[in-house]
């Protein structure tokens, strides 16, 4: 099949990949412009954008893709399916309409439950066993499209955001192969979505990401691993920004919640409104990851000081 691939960051690189491993002819690659990244703020090409580049495949890189340029090149390139697999911008009618099978996206949710931007961090947080991937046709609504193929995905005890992005964005390549297979032979039977059974996943504010010593243990812990390795979990000690890197459930007996408890040989234990954690992997600021006890040794961390908000 004749596609063209919008997409833009790592998860979507496997199902590119997959197109073209798969035999289909990808006639263009849309993915977002060069942004500043790292320290020195110089502009990166998307993952996207690198792999299309080794493999010699055609890009546009519009700051708007439903301007009338984009829509000129998306119609020379005259696909049969436009495949969209997270990049970041809305597409308008003009796109949806244009080839003959649709535009399909691939989701990392069993939709209806968490459309949005940050599908893989919010099913971590909410503690869901099963998450999964969804193929469907696109509209002009937010993940809202009829579906094509699903396929379940569990959500392990130790699962972290980066660990279950890799698995869904690997499972999605193999669904959307399927369903473009389907697509080719006239197989699809599309099936509407339960909207009344929508969950939201919105995308991460910074203040999801400060931790709040006062929830339970447990919801803390799946903060620091939902948030892993990006964009972190954070508390602040001394006035200095603390990135919690890793953390497993400790028990405690009357803890004051944000309060380090014990100091242990993996780390050290703070307290949350229910119970506590022991950290064993942090990042100060400026700083590379150090293990719990790397810490505790380099900081000269004591029993009873308080880890909080900014400014605390």
């Amino acid at each position: 099949m004749k596609v063209v691939f919008l997409g833009t960051p790592d998860f979507a690189v496997p199902s590119l990949k997959g197109l073209v491993a798969g035999g289909h002819e990808v006639a263009l690659v849309i993915t977002q412009p060069d942004r500043p990244a790292g320290r020195g703020q110089r502009k990166r090409p998307s993952p996207v954008k690198q792999f299309a580049r080794k493999s010699g495949l055609p890009i546009l890189q519009p700051q708007d893709v439903n301007s009338l340029q984009s829509l000129a090149a998306i119609r020379e390139a005259d696909p049969d399916a436009i495949v969209v697999a997270a990049f970041g911008q809305k597409l308008g009618e003009a796109i949806l309409k244009l080839p003959p099978h649709g535009c399909i996206n691939v989701h990392a949710s069993l939709l209806p439950r968490w459309r949005g931007a940050a599908p893989i961090q919010r099913a971590i947080m909410a503690g869901d066993k099963t998450t999964g991937v969804t193929i469907m046709l696109m509209d002009e609504g937010w993940d809202t499209g009829n579906i094509i193929r699903q396929r379940e995905v569990s959500i392990d005890n130790d699962e972290t955001g980066g660990s279950l992005h890799d698995k869904l964005a690997a499972v999605g390549a193999e669904v959307l192969l399927a369903a473009l297979e389907d697509l080719a032979l006239g197989q699809v039977v599309p099936r509407p979505q339960n909207h009344g059974e929508a969950v939201m996943a919105a995308k991460l504010s910074k203040e999801d990401q400060v931790i709040q010593w006062s929830a339970p243990a447990c919801e803390t812990q799946r903060l620091v691993r939902a948030l892993e390795p990006w964009p972190g979990a954070r508390t602040y000690h001394r006035g200095q920004l603390l990135k919690i890197c890793a953390a497993s459930l400790y028990p405690c007996s009357n803890p004051r919640p944000g309060e380090v408890y014990s100091l242990e040989d993996e780390g050290f234990v703070v307290g949350c409104g229910e119970s506590g954690l022991l950290i064993t992997s942090v990042q100060p600021a400026n700083r590379e990851r150090m293990g719990g006890r790397d810490y505790i040794n380099g900081y000269q961390l004591q029993v009873g000081e308080v880890l909080g908000p900014e400014g605390s």
